[in-house]
């Protein structure tokens, strides 16, 4: 075979003497358009996972990259005037030249052809070769020759970064936080050798156009940096190899061949640089090339082959960058908070690293996390030495209210109430999930009318015998589990006149239906019946029919009660500019959509004296919908009108969103919220183990979380 490999970078360079290795035979030749020791950046980073790999694919090239190493176990977290250092987390540096040096050095000696200084002019004579591989980047050449096939997307991250060295040797991963006049800066840095380190700094654009950097030169950033980073630099100067201020992209590839054309690491796929995993990325894209075509007789299927294997691992990879890119670009929400937290969140930004995995990795800065979780909850002095449980078993207290725990379990009904009654069933469920040990339990969605349910078959809270009913099972909640019981209330509104949920989701009763209200006249789902839009009065009326279900709510002895604002319900469809189309005071603007929930609100904080939640849908998931943004802001007046939680939910205000119900696909919502608006966040959305609990609450990404193991259905 005779390949053709353009780009002389770690990924060109593995792959040639690879295949070089698997095949003698072969004519492999790598063209490279900067001289041999011409390189970018400073040093990069391996697991032991991508060092194991390594050793496998050519333990020749592994074992002098092994001599080169700078290892070290321990990430350093400088905050707020502290330096937090946890341990257990094995990496290894070594020095980009040096990496490219050894990798030269054995491609020579298994006989690749190295051409440096030679720019590509025509790819088609290239397209000779029997395969062509793309490894020159993510401004390559062969990726974008070939663009209308292999469909590359590019996402321009908002901050701005500059990669620097040092010649301060650190022995540990280090972030650095400081805020100085012009606004926020971060640094990531870690060592490569015994004498250098990589000094990346990232700030936001408006602190970066604040502080002049806009116009700097290379050696006024440098200048700015050392004096900003004194203090850690410990006198130590920061070295520039055209450190400029750029934006990452991040790049996917649709797909990464075409014919006899491939593509490798960068060309195909970038991960933001806080996770360190370009180049590990790229060398195992080389290891997995070889390893197809070594098993497949035919290019067009190695390369599938190749491709097939290794898009699922650079799509997990680009999804957990993904996660903490943006944690980088929003870290000032999370300025208020303790060092200890601050860390936590940190190290468990990017979802690889959880609560249980961090215990097995450093116990004692769990532990510690623990103490000042513990103490947090309690009001105690932190004991960073004293034996405390997990966060999720730290008490809560709303107001008056004081939860055993964090967690709570919600029931979704049967739909076997009979005239808004709830029945025995709905004791069992209630029970069923007191009896997991829950601190809180919910209610199904409580109708505050007949017209209000969702089905005939929803409980309501609007007689005084419904009122009796829901004491009893209150009582026996509180006497029998000792759990703490929800009431969530609510107004079905387009989404009512529905068959029991057994029968399928919103469709419409064939006979004995009602009168469905909502914010405009636009049906829920095709089939759906089309509502009338409120006018004054009947939003007056729906405003005492909530307060006064409020006042039967207290008699009952419910310890919370929550406001269901979600899910396309009746004050929801008010929320939403998709389901809100009025042009009076009640649509338009979201200060205008927010009016009529938040009057329903302040008409139930009148009359509810106990801790008040309510069920915010934060994001209808579709384009010019209710965003994440939106719900911050309505969170914030919530805050501001008495609530004391925010049940964060996602989707299903319209009927055609598109849900991503991934793995707890709730909780960035939560987050936001908890952290923006600055009001306690039950997080839910598929959140299964108590490890992902214990995560989301010493994060200080919720308060409260909804487990979804808990099954309330009575056996």
């Amino acid at each position: 075979m005779k390949a053709v490999v353009v780009g002389g970078g770690p990924a060109g360079l593995y792959f040639a003497l690879l295949a070089k290795k698997a095949n003698p035979s072969d004519q492999i030749t790598v063209i490279e358009r900067n001289p041999p020791d011409a390189t970018f950046g400073w040093g990069v980073v391996f697991s032991e996972e991508t060092l194991g790999a390594l050793r496998d694919a050519d333990f020749e090239s592994y074992d002098e990259i092994s001599t080169s190493f700078a290892r070290w176990n321990a990430i350093d977290i400088y905050f707020r005037n502290s330096r937090i250092r946890s341990r257990g987390h094995v990496f290894t540096g070594i020095s980009r030249k040096v990496l490219l040096n050894i990798l030269q050095r054995r491609a020579r000696q298994l006989g690749v052809d190295l051409v440096f200084g030679q720019e590509i002019g025509d790819l088609a004579a290239l397209r000779e070769a029997d395969l062509l591989v793309g490894a020159d980047g993510i401004n390559g050449r062969v990726r974008q020759a070939y663009a209308e096939v292999f469909r590359p997307t590019q996402v321009l991250h908002p901050t701005k970064y500059v990669w620097f060295g040092t010649n301060l040797a650190l022995d540990a991963f280090t972030f650095i936080f400081r805020r100085n006049q012009d606004g926020l800066f971060q640094v990531h840095a870690y060592p490569f050798d015994a004498r250098t380190s990589t000094f990346i700094v990232e700030c936001g654009e408006e602190t970066w156009r604040r502080a002049g950097l806009d116009q700097a030169s290379e050696r006024d950033s440098i200048a700015y940096c050392e004096e900003l980073f004194g203090e850690e630099l410990n006198s130590r100067r920061l070295l520039s190899n055209r450190s400029l201020w750029v934006n990452f992209v991040t790049l996917r590839a649709e797909t990464w061949h075409h014919e006899n054309v491939v593509l490798l690491g960068d060309a195909a796929h970038t991960a933001h640089f806080s996770i360190g995993s370009g180049t590990k990325l790229a060398m195992e894209d080389a290891i997995a090339l070889v390893d197809a075509l070594r098993r497949h007789g035919q290019l067009e299927a190695a390369l599938t082959d190749y491709e097939m294997d290794r898009q699922p691992v650079v799509e997990r990879f680009q999804a957990a960058a993904l996660e903490s890119s943006r944690y980088f670009e929003d870290v000032s929400r999370y300025e208020r908070f303790d060092p200890q937290p601050f860390a936590f969140n940190l190290l468990t930004r990017s979802g690889r690293i959880s609560y249980v995995n961090l215990t097995l990795r450093d116990p004692a800065f769990v532990r510690s996390v623990d103490a000042w979780y513990a103490a947090a909850a309690t009001g105690s002095a932190n004991g960073a030495g004293r034996l405390t449980p997990p966060p999720m078993f730290a008490p809560l207290r709303l107001g008056a209210l004081r939860l055993a725990n964090r967690v709570a379990a919600a029931i979704t009904g049967e739909d076997t109430a009979r005239n808004g009654s709830p029945d025995e069933g709905h004791l069992r469920q209630l029970l069923s999930a007191a009896e997991t040990g829950a601190a809180l339990v919910l209610t199904e969605m409580t109708a505050v009318s007949p017209d209000g349910r969702v089905t005939s078959g929803s409980t309501g809270l609007y007689t005084v015998e419904h009122a009796e009913v829901w004491g009893r099972i209150v009582a026996a909640v509180h006497e029998r589990a000792g759990a703490r019981i929800a009431l969530s209330l609510g107004h079905a509104g387009r989404r009512g006149s529905m068959r029991p949920r057994r029968e399928g989701i919103d469709r419409p009763l064939r006979q004995g239906g009602w009168t469905v209200w909502s914010a405009s006249p636009i049906a829920y789902t095709p089939r759906g019946q089309v509502p009338r839009a409120m006018d004054d009065g009947e939003m007056r009326k729906v405003i005492r029919q909530f307060t006064e279900a409020a006042e039967l709510a207290g008699g009952c002895g419910f310890d919370l009660l929550e406001l269901n604002l979600a899910h396309g319900y009746l004050l929801a469809s008010f929320l939403s500019p998709l389901s809100n189309q009025r042009t009076d005071d009640y649509g338009g603007s979201l200060a205008n959509r927010t009016r009529f929930p938040l009057a329903v609100v302040d008409a139930v904080r009148s009359r509810w004296k106990g801790p008040l939640a309510v069920k915010l849908s934060a994001s209808d998931w579709m384009l010019a919908g209710f965003s994440l943004d939106d719900a911050v802001t309505v969170a914030t007046a919530l805050k501001h009108h008495g609530c004391d939680l925010i049940h964060a939910v996602m989707g299903q205000n319209v009927a055609e969103s598109r849900p991503d119900y991934g793995r707890m696909f709730g909780v960035p919502a939560a987050d936001r919220i908890r952290n923006e608006a600055e009001i306690p966040t039950l997080a839910a959305g598929n959140i299964p183990t108590s490890d992902e609990v214990n995560t989301i609450l010493a994060a200080g990404r919720a308060d409260l979380c909804l487990l979804d193991w808990l099954d309330s259905t009575p056996q």
